[in-house]
């Protein structure tokens, strides 16, 4: 079985191997004799068997059929492009409607393509059919499908620019949309633009609330366009202004002045209020609104009230006009009580203080002027703010009065006795009293002895002891002091006073304590540039040089540290002590000196006494005396040997020697 079945494998094989063959020689027969037919027998081949096309010319090359002129080509090429429109990539064409669904419209733009866009670029165009012309921006001429690509909205924008730039270029209006309220203003469409509207812009007179504006269609001009980053800024502000201009020039022309006019409270300021007149407006300045006097226009008028106001002047090249509402009621000072004379008394209120008095109003429109000098009888009043402020109620007397220059001056010291009249009594010269202080100056105190007497201390009247630079060293203002009258001049209304005269002159006893070269303990309380400061006994202060300060180890005593100084100087006038403490030990070294010499100086004196003893004695021996003689030599050997030690520079040392002496004395013996 096996053997059978390798049999038939075999053959197979076989088989296939011989149709391989046969099938090789049959091509080979075939291509040769393809070789062999020439082009002409091929064609009468084909023309000879049946076909569907009996009719095909395969000599329609060699009768140039279909074969065109330069020229003719040319033309029938324009007669083809003709049949197309040319566009270009960024222009803005024309395109018909061909079909809609729910993705893209289709346009017929007249190119070789149709055009596709956006449906949702058609929203605002719900009613949108097939045949309707549109506009389009010509995105891309093929994209990677080959497809044309076109936009609607890039269209409208640049439609839209183009519109935006002409009426900037030309001042033309044009209208837009207020989509929504911003910081600031109000955002407006513009044909698809968003533009901004400032509030500033939107209205002639303020706006307070933006949001009424918002879904309005409007009028505009474009005021600014900003290229780089496509803003556009729209004036609504304008237009107005271009109307009132016109309305202005007819009111302005109809103007007089004392004319009263009817207006309505526009805008309200510190200066004072702007008043619209139907159309132009006129300047209500403060001082204009009352006959009296008033903080801020606020106190009188409110926004959009109607008054009437006299027209007070106006300028027509500039169109300002000035009104007044004060000038519509008589003058107060005209209603003024005829019985009002000087020395009247009278009431009124503190509307303003300056530095040189305070105004008084009587009745609105009706001041008078307390100067200062007129407050109060003392003399020390400078500043009226001390005094008084606005606001007050304060009585005072007529002191003079014009009722045709409207004027009118007050006094209010009048209104109490003048103390100055019995001050000759009362503060006589070495009186003591006791006094406020009010004011300090680089000279002195002024202090207060009662309402309107007033005094100065001059700054040496201050204190014995102390050195006082300036009043605060030694007072404060509202401080109580004792003082005594040193002076009066009641003519003059001046009080000179003193303090340190309420007791005795401590100088007299200083002068004793504090005598030139006495020494006293001291402490240091100020270094300065020249010197210091030094606290001594009883309270007095003295003054240490700088070169006197330095101790014997060449430091220099600092503040606050104690030590001995020497009284170098003492000025009873002028209550100056200076004082040192260097001289102490610099004499005390001087005086080791003086004193060493003086001693050296007796010690070789007394040296000297002895040789001269010693040799008077010797002169005067005999020689038998040899005893006496030895004991004469042994006494000034040993005078001298002393002598040599404390004293070497004694001149007698030299004059006497012994060993001199020695030989002759020798000689005496033998004889």
């Amino acid at each position: 079985m096996a053997k059978k079945q390798e049999a038939e494998k075999e053959l197979k094989a076989k088989e296939a191997e011989l149709g391989t063959v046969t099938a090789t020689a049959e091509k080979e027969t075939i291509e040769s004799e393809a070789d062999s037919i020439s082009i002409e027998e091929i064609k009468s081949q084909i023309a000879a068997a049946p076909t569907p096309d009996q009719d095909f010319d395969w000599d329609a090359d060699d009768k140039k059929f279909g074969n065109y002129s330069d020229s003719d080509r040319e033309q029938l090429e324009k007669l083809y492009d003709g049949t197309f429109s040319s566009i270009t990539k960024g222009e803005i064409i024309s395109g018909i409607v061909v079909n809609i669904n729910n993705k893209d419209v289709v346009l017929n733009i007249g190119f070789k393509s149709d055009g596709l866009v956006s449906v949702s670029e058609f929203r605002d165009t719900p009613d949108l059919k097939v045949g309707d012309s549109v506009e389009v921006f010509v995105e891309s001429q093929e994209d990677a499908n080959g497809q044309l690509v076109l936009s609607r909205k890039r269209a409208k924008t640049q439609k839209s620019w183009e519109r935006i730039n002409s009426a900037l270029d030309n001042d033309e209006i044009i209208t837009g949309f207020v989509k929504s309220r911003t910081k600031g203003g109000l955002i407006v469409d513009i044909m698809g633009v968003e533009a901004f509207l400032p509030g500033s812009q939107i209205d002639i007179k303020p706006i307070r609330d933006y949001d009424i504006y918002v879904g309005k269609t409007m009028e505009f001009k474009v005021v600014k366009i900003n290229h780089e980053f496509k803003n556009v800024v729209v004036s609504h502000k304008v237009l107005i202004e271009d109307d009132l201009e016109n309305q202005k020039t007819e009111i302005v022309a109809k103007l007089e002045k004392g004319q009263v006019l009817e207006g309505t409270v526009k805008n309200i300021t510190d200066f004072g209020v702007f008043i619209d007149l139907g159309g132009v407006d006129g300047l209500l300045h403060i001082t204009d609104i009352s006959w009296g006097r008033i903080e801020h226009p606020r106190e009188v008028l409110a926004l959009d009230q109607k008054i009437n106001v006299v027209v007070l002047d106006f300028d027509d090249e500039k169109k300002r006009i000035a009104l007044g509402l004060k000038q519509l009621t008589p003058h107060p000072w005209q209603s003024l009580n005829t019985d009002l004379v000087i020395g009247s008394k009278v009431k009124g209120r503190i509307v303003t203080v300056a530095d040189y008095g305070a105004f008084l109003e009587i009745i609105p429109g009706v001041e008078g002027l307390i100067h200062v000098s007129e407050m109060s009888w003392s003399q020390n009043l400078r500043n009226p703010q001390e005094f008084l402020k606005v606001g007050d109620e304060v009585e005072a007397q007529v002191l003079t009065l014009d009722r045709d220059e409207r004027k009118m001056s007050l006094g209010i010291k009048q209104l109490t006795p003048d103390p100055w009249q019995n001050a000759g009594e009362k503060y006589a010269i070495s009186t003591k009293h006791i006094a406020t202080v009010k004011n300090m100056t680089n000279f002195g105190v002024f202090v207060e002895l009662e309402d309107g007497i007033d005094g100065l201390i001059h700054i040496s009247d201050l204190s014995w002891s102390k050195k006082v630079n300036h009043p605060n060293e030694f007072t404060k203002v509202g401080e109580k002091l004792d003082v005594i009258v040193l002076e009066l001049d009641i003519e003059n209304r001046k009080l000179s006073l003193g303090h340190k005269q309420l007791e005795e002159n401590p100088w007299d006893t200083f002068e004793t304590i504090f005598t030139i070269d006495s020494i006293h303990e001291g402490t240091v309380i100020k270094v300065t540039d020249k010197g210091a400061i030094v606290a001594l006994p009883y309270g007095v202060e003295g003054f240490c040089p700088t070169k006197h300060l330095v101790r014997e180890d060449g430091k220099s005593v600092k503040a606050e540290e104690t030590a001995e100084f020497k009284i170098i100087e003492f000025n009873k006038e002028n209550k100056r002590i200076v004082i040192s403490h260097s001289r102490i030990w610099e004499e005390a070294r001087t005086d080791a000196r003086v004193q060493e010499f003086e001693n050296r100086k007796k010690e070789a004196k007394s040296a000297n006494n002895a040789v001269k003893k010693v040799k008077e004695s010797v002169e005067k021996s005999t020689l038998g005396d040899l005893s006496v003689l030895a004991q004469l030599k042994e006494q000034m050997e040993g005078a001298e040997s002393k002598a040599a030690k404390k004293a070497p520079v004694a001149p007698v040392a030299k004059k006497v020697e012994p060993e001199a002496e020695a030989p002759a004395a020798e000689e005496t013996e033998e004889v």
